[in-house]
Order: structure tokens, then sequence, then C-alpha cells
């Protein structure tokens, strides 16, 4: 095991319930690209809503290959006497999959629902009116890894 790897799934699943931001990576024509977030996670998949159009739908259509990190705990450690002892404290998960836009009906509701509790805790109702001004994207992860620097 490496020092600061996270390597039980319930911990990389807490950290990811635990964190408000999800940073997604993308790439085109050899040009990386990365925007933060909000977002749902149901212990296998994270979802994504988006307006109608913009530049990471281009991303997303021309290359579904995507990264995503969370983080929690972030914050620096001062030494006043010498830089070298400056240190930097986290806990990070990044994944990598398959971004795919989600149309059933259904899967958009449980999409919208999952990022909703996440924030909120709760379920939500949604009309049809509401989902059709956002897109949905569902991220299959083929890799998980989670790390930490500092106390636990």
């Amino acid at each position: 095991m490496k020092k600061k790897a996270i390597e039980r799934r319930e911990e990389i699943d807490a950290l990811i319930h635990g964190s408000a931001v999800c940073r997604v990576a993308m790439a085109v024509d050899n040009r990386p690209y990365v925007i933060p977030l909000s977002f749902g996670y149901d212990g296998k998949s994270v979802y994504l809503h988006t307006g109608m159009k913009g530049k990471k739908i281009d991303h997303f259509l021309k290359n579904p290959s995507v990264c995503f990190e969370v983080e929690r705990k972030a914050e620096i450690h001062e030494d006043g006497e010498k830089a070298c002892r400056w240190s930097f404290m986290y806990e990070t998960v990044i994944g990598c999959g398959t971004i795919r836009e989600l149309t059933d009906p259904s899967d958009r509701t449980c999409a919208l629902n999952a990022i909703m509790r996440h924030y909120s805790g709760r379920t939500w109702p949604f009309d049809e009116k509401a989902l059709a001004r956002t897109r949905l994207w569902k991220i299959d992860f083929e890799s998980l890894t989670g790390k930490r620097n500092g106390p636990s």
C-alpha cells in the first residue's frame, strides 16, 4: 500500500459524497480543458448537468473519454521559519471513464435527483419543462483512486 493512498472503497465513496465540486477534464485535438461542475454520485457513476450548448458539450461529444477530480479538507499548513516546511493537506479522488448523455426521461430524472440529493439530501419532483432545459450526463468510470496528505 502506498503511504498516501486511500484504498478502501468506503472511504473513497465518503470522500466523493463529502465534496462540493467535481472538476471534469477532457481533451479535443490534443488541447486539454477542465471545468468545475455540480454533480451527483450513486456509488457507481457520476452525474452532471449542463445547459443546452457550450464548449464542454462540444468536447464531450467529440471525445467522451474524461477524467474527474473531487477533493475535501484542502488547506495550507504554514511554517513561519522555513519555506520548505510549508505543506498542502488534502483528500482527493480521481476517476477516469466515459461520459454519455442521458436521453431516457426516467434516467434523466434519476440523474437530476442524484445531483439534488448530493446537495440537499432529498429527492425532488421535476416537470418536463424543467427537464427540457437541461442536458444530463453520466460518467461510467473505469478507474478510481484516492489520495490523502495529512491526518485522516
